[in-house]
């Protein structure tokens, strides 16, 4: 793995936490916010009609999984964890998307998920589902060691106190000191509405998209995250480090609920305790009574939807889920007028934005799965390329071979609906959002300078074109 190597203090995240929607930054445009109504977002993009292989049934039962809370017994939560249910985290504005407005980790401590923990200061009732990494290892005199990068996740919560626990006590990570520290950053959930035509389309495909996107005169260039196994572009996440639906699946279930499965199948430590330290406690070990890995098929099962394990489950859920429609924008309880959202689509191809945020990275394949996922193309606004956003959004957090300030181009579908917004969750103003590519080090900066010499009607109507996504 490629390590951080940049010892610039994290200042940016904490100056975000704990703030009140009204002390966000004022802006003569008004971000629209969040769209109601309902779009059809969270549809399959199976057509019941033409599904030869029978996949429906499969993402009917996914649903159902993605769906269904977990406990230590039987299904082996913990004895770590950030959440226990696939969609508490992934809820807006449906079953598949990213965080909601009521964030449910807050109440974790006081409705038996975790009762014998403390709520970490930046988890709020309405603020963002989060899960926390830190950039660097801490000396044992308790200061930041710059020269031993970090940056696995430190789960939230434990298992102790639990009736179905036994005699498992872990104590949570020092939040306070990491804070005190400047030494934690945050990730928020990922939407995964139309993750399987992202997942069809072949290496081939964008890289003669990159080549277009790099004949630009806005000093953008771009790169892909790799597949460590087999060398090919990896597309999942923040910084695109998963190369599949079922191995994001897979490491989901293991570090943000600690179920092992069948592609992680040990119950996961700290980084602190597997890689400076002795691993978990033995009675903490193998909590659910069924041996590893916890989650496994279930051959005997009645329907064949129901054979399958949990991740894959997970995984063809995703992966039909349908891309979140384009939709009506509403500002100051006003309809924007669909001139000035073409307007503001225009504007931003003009100034560069979709440089990155391609409005099509290319065509999927031929699908082996259902006929709605070949030969179509993939409106997720991506090149699904990772890109130096410097120092304003760096997070000192290395992935495969994306540094401590590249992240996936954030594909831009569905975020009309959106809550939270860049890959911490530090504002819900798209305006702020946009402020925020700019920094030392950001090839968005030229980019940046043409929005913020746009007319303000001008700027408005990016703004509204983006709600309409």
């Amino acid at each position: 793995m490629k390590q951080a190597n940049s010892r610039r203090p994290i200042t940016i995240l904490w100056l975000q936490v704990g703030l009140s929607l009204a002390s966000l930054p004022c802006f003569a445009q008004t971000d629209p916010g969040v769209q109601s109504g309902n779009r059809g977002t969270g549809a399959t993009i199976i057509n019941p009609a033409n599904d030869p292989n029978g996949f429906t049934a499969f993402f009917n039962a996914g649903s159902d999984q993605f769906q269904e809370v977990e406990a230590v017994s039987p299904n082996g939560l913990g004895p770590r964890f950030n959440s226990n249910s696939c969609s508490s985290c992934h809820i807006q504005p449906a079953v598949g998307g990213s965080g909601g407005a009521i964030n449910p980790q807050f109440q974790f401590t006081s409705n038996g998920v975790a009762p014998g923990d403390t709520t970490p200061p930046f988890i709020t009732a309405n603020g963002p589902t989060r899960e926390a990494r830190f950039p660097f290892f801490f000396n044992s005199n308790g200061s930041v060691n710059f020269n031993a990068p970090n940056g696995g996740v430190e789960d939230l919560f434990t298992v102790t106190g639990r009736a179905d626990a036994g005699t498992c006590k872990l104590v949570q990570p020092s939040f306070q000191a990491a804070i005190n520290a400047n030494n934690i950053i945050f990730r928020i959930p990922t939407p995964t509405f139309g993750a399987g035509l992202i997942e069809n389309l072949d290496d081939s495909t964008l890289l003669k998209n990159q080549q277009v996107n790099l004949n630009n005169s806005f000093g953008i260039g771009g790169a892909f995250n790799r597949n460590g196994n087999d060398g090919t572009i990896t597309r999942f996440g923040w910084k695109a480090q998963n190369k599949s639906l079922l191995l994001f699946a897979g490491e989901a279930y293991n570090v943000e609920m600690g179920i092992s499965n069948l592609i992680f199948t040990q119950d996961r430590p700290l980084p602190g305790e597997d890689q400076h330290g002795t691993g978990l406690p033995a009675n903490c070990l193998n909590l659910g009574g069924k041996g590893y890995p916890e989650n496994v098929t279930t051959p005997t099962a009645a329907s064949n939807a129901e054979v399958l394990d949990d991740i894959n489950a997970f995984a063809n859920f995703m992966r039909f889920l349908a891309p979140p429609p384009t939709g009506g924008v509403v500002l100051n309880g006003q309809p924007v007028s669909a001139s000035d959202i073409s307007a503001g689509a225009k504007l931003f191809s003009a100034i560069g934005c979709a440089t990155c945020h391609n409005s099509t990275p290319g065509t999927t394949q031929p699908s082996n799965l259902v006929p709605a996922l070949s030969n179509v193309p993939v409106p997720a606004f991506s090149d699904i390329e990772i890109h130096h956003m410097g120092s304003t959004l760096a997070d000192n957090v290395s992935q495969s071979n994306a540094g401590g300030d590249q992240f996936r181009t954030a594909p831009l579908w569905g975020l009309g609906q959106r809550i939270f917004l860049l890959h911490d969750g530090r504002t819900t103003n798209l305006l702020a959002a946009i402020e925020a590519h700019e920094g030392n080090g950001s090839e968005a900066n030229f980019v940046e300078f043409n929005f913020n010499n746009l007319s303000p009607t001008q700027q408005q109507q990016i703004l509204d074109f983006l709600r309409s996504l």
